[in-house]
């Protein structure tokens, strides 16, 4: 037997042996999935209700808020107040419904729809209207009898 053929046979033998070991030793690659660091369970997070998850998720709605601001100074609008936005938004869902029979979700979104109103409203140069009235106002031409 050549040297050269006694090498190659080696090595692959030696392969061969190194990878049923790994295999065997390693387990199951599924297994491995999301013990990563970027990972979303991994021990770095914060606890959902955690007071540092909840500074991080103020500040980062802080910096859409901000960015949005930025957009509409951009276009020729005026800056965002920031921490009124903050509050707007920390308000508990259906706190602006008048006597409480309207469906939560639904008063939320009537109210996102008086803002973008009022939004275009400032565009066009138009006085802005009171949004927790208006929001009363639309529910109850939407739904008088609140159900």
């Amino acid at each position: 037997m050549e040297p050269f053929t006694f090498v190659v046979v080696g090595a692959v033998v030696m392969f061969v042996l190194v990878g049923v070991g790994s295999f065997l030793a390693g387990g199951s690659l599924y297994d491995k999935i999301g013990e990563g660091g970027l990972s979303a369970g991994a021990p770095s997070a914060p606890a959902a209700n955690s007071p540092l998850a909840q500074a991080e998720r103020d500040m980062e709605i802080r910096q859409m808020l901000q960015a949005r601001s930025d957009r509409q100074v951009r276009s020729g609008g005026e800056a965002l107040d920031i921490d009124a936005e903050m509050a707007l938004l920390e308000e508990p869902a259906g706190a602006g419904a008048s006597d409480g029979r309207h469906d939560a979700g639904l008063t939320e979104e009537v109210r996102q729809l008086v803002m973008a109103r009022n939004e275009r409203r400032l565009r066009s140069g138009e006085e802005p209207m009171d949004v927790e009235s208006e929001v009363r106002r639309t529910l109850e031409e939407l739904d008088p009898d609140g159900r």
